[in-house]
């Protein structure tokens, strides 16, 4: 079977574009290629910062012949449905069309279309330019004096050569011939740009890897990046430290080199009075370099930074190395000015005193003058829910209230509020906006401040996704669920809600923080009564109008939000459903019959109560529809059978324990207890006809049912599970 190589190379490519446009071809391609009716084996793509690869293995040589059949109007049918019969078959005339007999309806039109297959190389050539001009690029660019005229190519970086070949490997591959905008496909690359620019004649993939390797380009993103690890990691070794590994780093450093050389550079050691998390994002952001530390260290760096070179440099790489040394010093020496300003006085701190009467602020301590600042300048938050200043004023006033329910102290968790927000008017943070938090905690201890209160500081916007760990100091949980409760609560009030796949102000993610901190803390609180205060707080003590209204909307979005949570933890959707109701606002009470009643289910006698429990609801259910009378208590002089008795009296001794159960929140007990009823419920229907002659009796049977249905709605709808 014949293979497909085609390469597409350009100008260097953004690294972060690289991995997602390489999938892109290969499903453009490999999609088009199995709609013109060809098929192949195996698909594989590459790319490098100025290509993208796809090596498609077993690829059939031709289409198959088609032939279809279009049936067609009757033949006395009106000229109008001829016409638009012969349209759709693509027949110049009623005459290419065949006439069919059916005894039933008469004789009708039939086209029958016969499609010769197509060669794999003229499909090819069809379907390449058009993927070229039609690239999913997240930003693309003309060149040229061709990109004056109206329609010119467009691609992320100028495109300069294309490779396709086809063949079997027994044979001499073709060069699938077609051209886009003066750029003719042909067998000819180009290596390495300083080490191995000349022409490369190539074949099929094999051949072209080998002869690309050769001249100084490595194919493969995955291997460059195993190269890279392994010759970091046995460079750190060599000079006694570790490296600090970065796999987000690493992806995007291989896509920065065809031939990557494994580098060390250095700078001062004075700069490593720097905290460690500034010193990494500093050479990580500016230039794309690992830091290491000592070995053994936990948190400490050293001074030294692995560098990854795009050549083999005739000196070793010392210039290199010194070069990225210079730049990096520079960006230390910014960092060192921005931290040792952030532990000064700010220039206006005469300016803040109201602020800081407000929320209680020590203007000698610096982080505090920064969060007076915060309030002083007005930063706005939302043009509709007010400045930063008011924010932190309400979430103050939230993690106060939530936190006697975590069993954390009001007065610090008030405290570690009222700073949470400081940071972000630190030179560091506005430098490094993803150090917001951390860097706040860093300062927080060194102005002395109690350390629940410096990590609140930080963990109050945990979890960020999904794998992010949650907040477990009760300081820390009061003030992220005041955040998270504020901010849903707020957009919530203003009607800006998530839609559709748009979410700009993170609010699903927000929810789930909620969810998962709850949960995992095992906290109860009740929502509505958090949404009210929440409310309160941005009203400055009154409730809004129509606060019960975008309540309940709210309260269903995080219904919405904990069953995603619950699907991904394993639990069935249909237990979700069965347990969760419309006013259920304690989310940890709801996971835990969602537990409970699984693990119910998983005993026979689970399985065996619910078809029980279902077989007494589909019959109350349908002679409810019916009409027909249901006592509306159940009355024991009426029993006929002992198994009306056992059932009556095993409803009873269940109901009691199973309510004391529920009352002590022991739902496994409560579960334990309905699970007795497995026995009585399928004696009752082995032996008793529910539908009587005598009409009080059969009153009197279905109440009895209506007690079975009534005792397990108590923990759950059991109408709501399948099986």
């Amino acid at each position: 079977m014949p293979d497909l190589l085609l390469e597409l190379r350009s100008e260097e490519i953004p690294a972060r574009m690289q991995r997602k446009a390489a999938g892109d071809l290969k499903k453009m391609l490999t999609d088009g290629l199995v709609e013109a009716g060809l098929t192949y084996e195996a698909a594989r793509e590459y790319w490098t910062p100025r290509r993208l690869t796809l090596d498609i293995r077993g690829l059939t040589a031709r289409s198959k012949d088609v032939r279809d059949e279009i049936k067609g109007p009757s033949t006395t049918a009106p000229e109008q449905a001829i016409q638009g019969f012969l349209r759709k078959a693509g027949l110049a005339s009623i005459a290419d069309a065949h006439v069919h007999a059916d005894p039933k309806k008469g004789d009708f039109y039939v086209a029958h279309i016969s499609k010769p297959g197509r060669a794999a190389e003229e499909v090819i050539a069809e379907l390449v330019p058009a993927i070229i001009r039609s690239f999913p690029w997240p930003k693309s660019m003309r060149w040229g004096p061709a990109s004056a005229k109206s329609g010119a190519l467009r691609w992320v970086r100028p495109l300069q050569s294309i490779v396709c070949t086809f063949g079997p490997e027994t044979e001499e591959p073709v060069v699938v011939d077609f051209e886009i905008d003066g750029i003719r496909a042909g067998n000819v690359t180009y290596g390495h740009r300083f080490h191995a620019p000349g022409a490369i004649t190539v074949k099929r993939f094999d051949d072209y890897a080998a002869k690309l390797e050769a001249a100084k380009v490595v194919i493969d993103a995955e291997r460059r990046k195993e190269i890279i690890l392994a010759d970091a990691r046995n460079l750190t070794f060599a000079n006694g430290l570790d490296l600090v590994e970065d796999e987000a780093l690493l992806e995007e450093v291989s896509g920065l080199v065809e031939w990557p050389v494994v580098l060390m550079g250095e700078f001062e050691e004075a700069f490593l009075a720097i905290p460690p998390e500034v010193i990494r994002l500093t050479i990580r952001a500016n230039q794309k370099c690992f830091v290491t530390r000592p070995q053994g260290e936990a948190e400490n760096l050293s001074n030294r930074f692995v560098l990854t070179a795009n050549i083999e440099a005739k000196d070793g790489g010392v210039e290199i190395a010194h070069g990225n040394g210079k730049v990096v010093r520079a960006r230390l020496s910014d960092a060192l000015y921005f931290w040792n300003t952030d532990q000064g006085n700010l220039p206006d701190v005469g300016a803040l005193e109201s602020s800081a009467v407000k929320f209680g602020l020590d203007l000698t301590k610096p982080l505090d003058q920064r969060m007076a600042r915060l309030d002083h300048l007005n930063v706005t938050f939302h043009a509709k829910l007010g400045t930063q200043g008011e924010r932190v004023e309400r979430i103050r006033r939230l993690a106060r209230e939530i936190a006697p329910l975590v069993s954390a102290d009001p007065a610090l968790a008030g405290r570690a509020a009222v700073l949470a927000k400081a940071d972000l008017q630190t030179e560091v943070v506005g430098e490094f906006p993803e150090m917001q938090g951390a860097m706040g905690r860093k300062y927080a201890l060194l102005q002395g401040e109690n350390s629940s209160v410096a990590a609140a500081i930080e963990e109050h916007y945990k979890p960020q996704g999904p794998s992010d760990r949650v907040p477990a100091d009760p300081v820390s949980v009061s003030v992220a669920l005041a955040d998270k409760l504020d901010t849903l609560v707020g957009f919530w009030a203003i009607d800006e809600k998530p839609t559709g796949s748009k979410d700009p102000y993170a609010l699903r993610r927000a929810a789930l923080g909620v969810i998962r901190i709850l949960i995992e803390n095992s906290v109860r609180l009740e929502l509505r009564k958090a949404f009210a205060e929440a409310d309160k707080a941005r009203t400055m003590g009154t409730v809004s109008d129509l606060a019960n209204s975008w309540a309940s909307d709210l309260l269903s979005f995080f219904h919405d939000r904990l069953k995603v949570y619950l699907r991904d933890q394993g639990a069935r959707h249909d237990l979700i459903d069965a347990v969760i109701t419309p006013d259920a606002d304690d989310l940890l009470t709801v996971v835990r019959r969602v537990e409970a009643l699984g693990k119910l289910l998983d005993t026979e006698d689970g399985k065996n109560l619910l078809a029980g429990t279902k077989r007494a609801a589909n019959i109350l259910a349908a002679e409810e529809k019916k009409g027909t009378a249901v006592a509306a208590a159940v009355d024991p002089a009426l029993f006929r059978e002992d198994a009306e008795k056992k059932l009556f009296g095993a409803i009873g001794q269940a109901e009691g324990q199973a309510g004391e159960a529920i009352a002590r929140e022991d739902f496994s007990n409560a579960m334990v207890a309905l699970s007795t009823l497995r026995e009585p419920v399928d004696t009752f229907f082995d032996k008793v006809l529910v539908n009587d002659d005598d009409a009080a009796v059969r009153a009197n049977r279905l109440a009895l049912l209506a007690r079975i249905r009534t005792a397990t709605d108590r923990v759950a709808d059991f109408s709501k599970i399948a099986g």
